[in-house]
């Protein structure tokens, strides 16, 4: 779940992924409303139910989207990506990932991101610590396994560099959605790209393998940071039904601030919504990310015009992007409980 699943393997085929949006944007809207008091909205996921979801599923748990005249109805997203049901008028909410969002508004697509899940990246590269490898440029000559996506390329070669040696030493290999930890045990490959929240907790705390990490996060010096995962709308709704939008972003905040302080309880939210999910590590990854959803709980969900800007660069220069994108109407922190824009 946590390994980029769901994104990495949307970034894989970048192509076919906005060939589906686009055919999406021109699906008739979604009848909005209902004869019933409560609003009824449709959130999507980015892919199955996990701790990035915590707040979400407090929130829906403790009654707060309904007290807010909500009728939440949590979706996931199927064949489809969370941006297509988005698109299409199938969701109002959906949650996704910058590097999905865009090259959607590249494409002319009127998604917007209206908070972040978790302020910083927490992605790391992950290996075995039999592998040697400590830092990026203890990369150069070995394997990575993956999901042949083109930013997948871009970020490892960048960190080579960055740390003085070849990325052209660096083999990728594809593997999909296989175990890594099958992998990285068999030494099909070297390296993997993960989120420390799920993935290593699982590997080194649930498993017990000895591995190590290149955290994203302390290399920003040679790679941007960027929000991942993160909640979109679309320009539609927000030009219609404001009102909806800061009703659910400010539930939603609240859901989440409570995650932070209280991550037992958001851990039981989601494992009521979710028994089959593992309770040792959805316990440890809700503390974990208790701490990590934001700096402090007034700044949940709020976004960084520097961020989007630096992470939007990254993408055109690695062809991600065929266009330069204005980064200004990707995002907004309008509709959040303490609103304005900036940092």
């Amino acid at each position: 779940m946590m390994r980029r699943a769901g994104a990495r393997r949307i970034i894989g085929a970048l192509a076919v992924l906005l060939a589906g949006l686009l055919a999406a944007a021109g699906c008739g809207e979604q009848t909005r409303g209902s004869p019933e008091k409560a609003k009824r909205v449709t959130l999507v996921l980015d892919w199955t139910p996990n701790t990035n979801h915590g707040g979400i599923y407090l929130a829906q748990a403790r009654g707060w989207y309904r007290d807010a005249g909500l009728d939440v109805r949590i979706i996931q997203p199927g064949d489809s990506s969370s941006l297509q049901l988005l698109a299409s008028g199938r969701a109002d909410f959906a949650i996704s990932v910058a590097e999905e969002v865009l090259p959607a508004r590249a494409q002319g697509l009127p998604v917007v991101s209206v908070g972040a899940i978790i302020q910083h990246n927490t992605s790391s590269l992950l290996a075995l610590k039999s592998s040697g490898i400590a830092r990026p440029r203890d990369l150069a000559g070995k394997t990575y396994g993956g999901y042949g996506g083109v930013l997948e390329r871009a970020l490892v070669s960048a960190l080579v560099r960055c740390d003085g040696a070849d990325p052209k030493t660096v083999k990728f290999v594809e593997v999909g959605e296989s175990d890594y930890r099958i992998g990285l045990t068999r030494r099909l490959y070297d390296f993997v790209w993960i989120f420390d929240g799920w993935d290593k907790i699982r590997m080194e705390q649930i498993d017990r393998l000895p591995v190590t990490t290149i955290p994203f996060a302390a290399h920003t010096d040679c790679i941007p940071d960027w929000y991942t995962p993160l909640i979109a709308t679309n320009e539609r709704l927000l030009n219609s039904d404001p009102a909806t939008a800061r009703a659910f972003m400010a539930a939603t905040a609240r859901g989440y601030r409570e995650a932070m302080a209280r991550p037992d309880q958001a851990a039981g939210a989601l494992l009521d919504a979710a028994p089959e999910l593992d309770r040792r590590l959805v316990d440890r990854s809700a503390r974990y990310l208790s701490q990590r959803y934001a700096g402090s709980p007034a700044r949940w969900g709020r976004q960084d015009a520097g961020t989007w800007e630096r992470f939007s660069g990254f993408l055109h220069h690695a062809g991600l992007l065929t266009k330069r994108v204005d980064v200004t109407k990707a995002y907004t922190n309008d509709y959040l409980p303490t609103a304005g824009r900036g940092g």
